[in-house]
């Protein structure tokens, strides 16, 4: 794995991306793996490791988490920006075409992507988000964004994310331990706070009052589509997903028994889930 960056524009200035890439650098095949609204590309390091062996893989941190820069107002976090950063980076790598995998805000993204013309999108995964969100589940959601926790400790950390955290499903000591450890940024007073930007929150909180609709995006998707649902999930129903199978790409459905909002990709059995679905070209 190698830590890089990559120079982006906001309406305010230059900002800088950061993301892992791992693989060989000459890979006939890319992978991109985007994160969710607070977390961070080194959720996906489990499920780049197992891909790097065909594809080169890149994890970016979306503006504002992780090692990226933060934006200075909260008004820059927004769809736009994030798909314009997205499209430097592909820049960067010197790719034609791109397998997206995108949890949750991350899927989000990659439906914007893959619905414009002559997009580099080939195959997509989208886990646990559609094109229909409830505005409950974004209310649910912007409740524990808006928290700003502060931790003394690196376990009592991972403590609040087994609790925030524990729709991702069956994890082990390890996972938890992984994302404690790359969750957490040094407060200015001392202890611990959480890797991404308050600001995240503000806009959170506002696009919760009314459902989000995309159907229209959906229905100008072309590449084929693997959509994987965590059974108990609240922010991607049943109806939106079994109706994501019947029109646009049609995609394909695979729902984790023991997930809700979003499965984790990091169990051996998820991540040949997508790995299988990104080599049936």
């Amino acid at each position: 794995m190698q830590s890089k960056r990559v120079l982006c524009l906001n309406p305010f200035g230059f900002h800088n991306t950061h993301y892992t890439e791992w693989g060989d650098g000459s890979a006939d095949r890319t992978a991109i793996c985007v994160h969710g609204l607070t977390r961070n590309a080194r959720d996906f390091d489990p499920l780049a490791d197992a891909l790097s062996a065909r594809w080169r893989v890149a994890c970016p941190d979306i503006a504002g988490r992780g090692q990226s820069d933060w934006l200075p107002v909260a008004s820059a976090y927004n769809y736009p920006q994030y798909c314009a950063d997205m499209t430097v980076l592909i820049g960067r790598l010197e790719t034609e075409t791109v397998d997206w995998v995108g949890t949750s805000m991350g899927g989000l993204i990659g439906m914007m992507m893959a619905a414009h013309p002559n997009s580099p999108v080939r195959r997509l995964v989208l886990n646990d988000v559609g094109p229909f969100i409830a505005k409950a589940a974004l209310q649910r959601i912007a409740t524990y964004v808006g928290q700003r926790p502060h931790f003394k400790s690196l376990p009592a950390l991972e403590a609040y994310l087994r609790q925030v955290y524990a729709p991702f499903g069956n994890l082990t000591d390890k996972d938890w331990r992984a994302m404690a450890e790359h969750s957490q940024r040094t407060a200015p007073e001392g202890g611990i706070v959480l890797h991404h930007d308050p600001k995240i929150a503000e806009n959170a909180q506002a696009g919760a009052s009314q459902d989000i609709d995309l159907w229209a995006l959906w229905d100008k998707i072309t590449c084929p589509v693997l959509l994987i649902r965590g059974a108990q999930s609240d922010l991607l129903s049943k109806a939106t997903a079994e109706e994501m199978t019947r029109r646009g790409p049609r995609a394909r459905l695979v729902e984790i028994a023991d997930a809700g909002h979003a499965p984790a990709l990091r169990s051996a059995d998820q991540i040949a889930l997508i790995r299988d679905f990104l080599d049936a070209a």
